[in-house]
């Protein structure tokens, strides 16, 4: 909630999720909306040049300045932009589909549990970092009166020999009582550490080994995901998600990063994902049944931003040259100070990050899927907002980072959106009379276009002729769906009688140009990365596709546009949220702590921003599929036949 003063106190309920919240006279509309938990997307951060957290005013006063995202009949109509909207009365307010944070997809992603068997690291053995063991000590006598701690030390060197073992102080505070609560019969929670050895870092009355559970997350831009782990079975207990509520200030890491430079801005970023991850936290344990006390450790993957910002540490010199991160390994520390709601004893362990933009997240992906195992050229892609890459084998890799911007999540697209439900997603032409094909999330009335929905748009549209290798519309085409609007050229997707907020739903050629770039951005990074170790394409054996958004993309549609190399198809692999599974894997094998640290330390960063050829091969891939045809083999084939089909 908004602070409390002496001013004023105004009611504003949020439709549909019917949250009340109280805020000040004159308060910013957007941040009320945040505060109280409402799913409001805001992809610049309340700067106003992005036009999603438009709402409509049912009921009430706003003073509100009218941007080019909202049009006069928008306005005379109520609707407004939250984040240029000041309240003046007691509100209601409607947040409609397309400005709101829905999960369904996510949950949707989650379920589907994507993991390619043929890509998963091997060799590795069940040993958690985390173990518990229950000791049954002599109690003290007149004759034998040595201190509660070397009695237990006693107890524990029994059980691990000459291993070399230190405790923690907040387990000595709580000693005397636990061991006598227990009747000299405990259980101590041990964590095992590369360089210090063992740590004591809890003791319970009793015998509680057979509850041990482990959190795994992993922190991305758009979503966080959790996995509860049952130490004792290496099992998933439960699994949650939600989105990232730092979105809220901005859409990608670079927003992200200018925000915690404001007054403040810091510590609400770093708030905000601890929200995120407490209230996931909540849904895990609530899933599974068990209790928070039980859960013994935390493994979390993310970028580097990601990371810094749930660690509180400034992200400032990650965007300046020459992109130096705080740091790589976070030293141990525990989760309860972040203000994540857990116990006091829980560590939380970050996996490494090699670069300012490329992190753990990568790392764990690298880790999970045993690129750094196997002997075949792969090809390690994370597709996002910012695109990270890594080539190479068991004995080398190389790894570049890539801002593709917003596109492939419908951000920057006139009618875009998240992957939520109305989402268009699939999209087919008919080259007789043009005239589509169209297939929304949860089958519900169109209300916009996300990310994997645009790929399939763009490349139907090419493959059938309808727009060139610039991305520009064939207007001599015999059908009404080509129009010219405010923004050039555009094709209507949906009439508005078919959508749910009753108006035409098109791909401009503004649209269409943004995809083109962030393709290129990545193509042209894959290019750059795998040339620059003396090889090309052809010779990659095998690609590894990660990522939420990577999971829900057709390999020939991508290949279509120029985004992924034409290769053989069966050489791709899709392994879905790579993260979180490298997360996971290393919750269950300590033996993976020290893999992903010599992963890390494998891979070399090519800084992409600073490579001339980067420059070159990018110019070079504003093109559908590409400025090189013959790099694309299998779509010229397509493109001769649609020429022949339609005579263009």
């Amino acid at each position: 909630m908004t602070k409390k003063s002496s001013g004023k106190r105004i009611s504003v309920t949020f439709q549909p999720d019917d949250i009340t919240a109280t805020a000040e006279y004159k308060a910013n509309l957007l941040e009320t909306a945040i505060a109280a938990g409402v799913p409001i997307n805001a992809s610049c951060g309340g700067a106003g040049t992005c036009g999603t957290c438009k709402i409509l005013i049912e009921k009430g006063r706003v003073d509100s300045i009218r941007t080019a995202k909202v049009s006069e009949e928008e306005y005379a109509r109520g609707t407004r932009q939250a984040c240029q909207s000041r309240i003046l009365s007691n509100l209601t307010v409607q947040i409609p589909a397309e400005s709101r944070l829905e999960t369904a997809v996510l949950e949707r992603e989650m379920a589907s549990g994507v993991e390619a068997q043929a890509a998963l690291a091997t060799g590795w053995g069940f040993k958690p970092s985390v173990a518990k063991d229950f000791i049954e000590l002599v109690p003290p006598t007149l004759k034998d009166n040595t201190s509660d701690l070397s009695r237990l030390m006693r107890g524990l060197k029994k059980r691990h020999g000459r291993e070399k073992i230190s405790v923690d102080f907040p387990v000595v505070k709580k000693l005397a009582q636990v061991l006598r609560d227990g009747r000299w019969m405990v259980t101590v929670t041990t964590l095992r550490d590369s360089e210090t050895g063992l740590r004591l870092i809890n003791i319970e009355p009793g015998d509680t080994r057979t509850k041990l559970y482990c959190l795994a997350f992993d922190i991305g831009t758009t979503a966080v995901r959790g996995q509860l782990l049952d130490l004792n079975r290496g099992k998933i207990l439960a699994q949650s998600l939600d989105y990232n509520r730092q979105r809220s200030y901005g859409e990608d890491v670079i927003s992200r990063i200018a925000y915690s430079q404001k007054p403040g801005g810091l510590k609400r970023l770093q708030q905000a994902v601890v929200a995120t991850i407490n209230k996931i936290i909540g849904e895990l344990i609530e899933q599974a049944g068990v209790e928070t006390k039980d859960i013994a450790h935390m493994v979390v993957a993310g970028n580097t931003t990601m990371t810094q910002l749930l660690l509180g540490l400034d992200p400032k010199y990650l965007r300046l040259a020459p992109y130096v991160p705080t740091i790589n390994t976070a030293p141990p520390l525990t989760a309860s100070p972040l203000g994540i709601e857990v116990a006091e004893h829980v560590h939380l362990y970050t996996i490494p990050s090699v670069a300012s933009y490329v992190g753990g997240d990568i790392v764990a992906g690298v880790l999970g899927t045993g690129v750094y195992q196997r002997k075949k050229l792969t090809l390690y892609i994370d597709i996002g907002t910012n695109g990270e890459i890594v080539i190479g084998n068991s004995d080398w890799m190389v790894t570049a980072s890539c801002s593709a911007g917003p596109a492939f999540e419908g951000g920057g697209i006139k009618h875009g959106m998240i992957a939520a439900s109305g989402a268009i997603e699939d999209f087919n032409i008919s080259r007789q009379n043009l005239e589509p094909e169209v297939h929304t999330i949860g089958n519900s009335k169109a209300s916009g276009i996300c990310g994997a929905g645009l790929i399939n748009i763009v490349a139907a549209l090419f493959s059938a002729g309808v727009i060139n290798q610039k991305g520009k519309f064939h207007s001599h085409l015999p059908t009404k769906r080509i129009r010219r609007g405010r923004d050039g050229y555009e094709y209507v997707i949906a009439w508005a009688t078919e959508t749910e907020m009753g108006k035409d739903i098109v791909l401009t050629e503004v649209d269409i140009d943004n995809l083109i770039r962030a393709k290129a951005a990545m193509y042209a990074g894959c290019q750059t990365l795998i040339r620059s170790v003396g090889t090309s394409c052809p010779d990659v054996e095998r690609v590894i596709v990660a990522g939420t958004f990577g999971s829900n993309i057709d390999i020939d549609k991508a290949v279509t546009i120029g985004l992924l190399p034409d290769l053989p198809r069966e050489r791709f692999i899709f392994i879905g949220n790579g993260s979180l599974l490298g997360a996971r894997l290393t919750a269950f094998s300590h033996d993976l702590v020290s893999e992903g640290q010599r992963a890390a330390g494998m891979m070399p960063n090519l800084e992409l921003s600073e490579s001339s050829d980067f420059m070159h091969n990018y110019v070079a891939a504003l093109f559908l599929p590409h400025t090189h045809a013959e790099e694309f083999p299998s779509v010229r084939v397509k493109l001769n036949k649609a020429e022949q089909e339609i005579g263009i």
